[in-house]
Order: C-alpha cells, then structure tokens, then sequence
C-alpha cells in the first residue's frame, strides 16, 4: 500500500485546510487511461466508490484501482521547488 511520508502529509493537509469539506478532502491520483504509465494527482473532496483510501496525520490519499496497483509499493513525498512552489515525488518504500 503507498505510503505517505510526514512532509507530503503536511503539504495534502496544507492544501485541503480552505476545502470546501475539509474533513473529507485529500487529492486524488487515477490513471490516465487504462494503464498506469501516467497518473494525475488532483483535489478531491471525498473518494470514488472503488477507490483506495491512504491516511495519515490527517492527510487523505484517493486512488483509483489503475493507480492503488502501480503505487502499491511505493512512498509519497513532497517538496519545494526550486520557484517556491509544492512538488510531489514519488519514491521506493524506505
């Protein structure tokens, strides 16, 4: 099961706080199309029906079935980057 590591919570925490239903708002990462060579992270205020759930601190992950297999083993982390902006990183399980 992805993982999230203690600063991509802070950073999912920090972009739901102004949600409209914060207690159920995280980001969403699904396949774009029906493989999972590439998958898009977006806002979301609750998950989908089939979805996987991943919490932590607070911090709520939905993924679709595509993206629950190809991150099953991995982490999620975040950062700043180099303009001051949020980037996510997806990495190997420590």
């Amino acid at each position: 099961m992805l993982t999230l590591t203690t600063n991509a919570a802070q950073a999912i925490r920090d972009l739901t706080a102004t949600a409209p239903q914060p207690e159920s708002s995280g980001i969403r990462i699904s396949a774009k199309g029906p493989e999972a060579d590439s998958l898009v992270l977006s806002l979301a205020t609750g998950p989908e029906p089939a979805d996987e759930v991943v919490e932590k601190e607070g911090a709520r992950v939905y993924l679709d079935q595509t993206a629950a297999v190809a991150l099953g083993d991995k982490a999620l982390d975040a950062g700043e980057t180099a303009e001051g902006g949020l980037s996510f990183t997806v990495t190997e399980q420590p």
